[in-house]
């Protein structure tokens, strides 16, 4: 197992690293390894709304049955010329 020292921690990320560690049990730095494991986590990628909705809602027939609205024109754009 590696080791690493961090310095220069500023005094309230340091309160807050301890809150976290005490609200999940365990101590600071097994809090911190929990944080870099799921910060470096490469199933874990974070995916776009768009994408996060779509998940929630395949189960259910998805969007693909929806119908689209047509748009309406697009106006002029304002004449600041004056």
């Amino acid at each position: 197992m590696a080791s690493m020292t961090i310095r220069n921690l500023d005094e309230e990320t340091k309160r807050e690293l301890k809150r976290r560690a005490n609200r999940a049990g365990h101590s600071m730095e097994e809090e911190v390894r929990v944080i870099l494991k799921k910060a470096t986590d490469p199933s874990a990628r974070r995916t776009g709304l768009g994408t996060e909705i779509h998940e929630m809602f395949k189960t259910v027939g998805g969007t693909d049955d929806l119908e689209l609205f047509p748009r309406d024109e697009q106006r002029a754009p304002p004449d600041f010329s004056e």
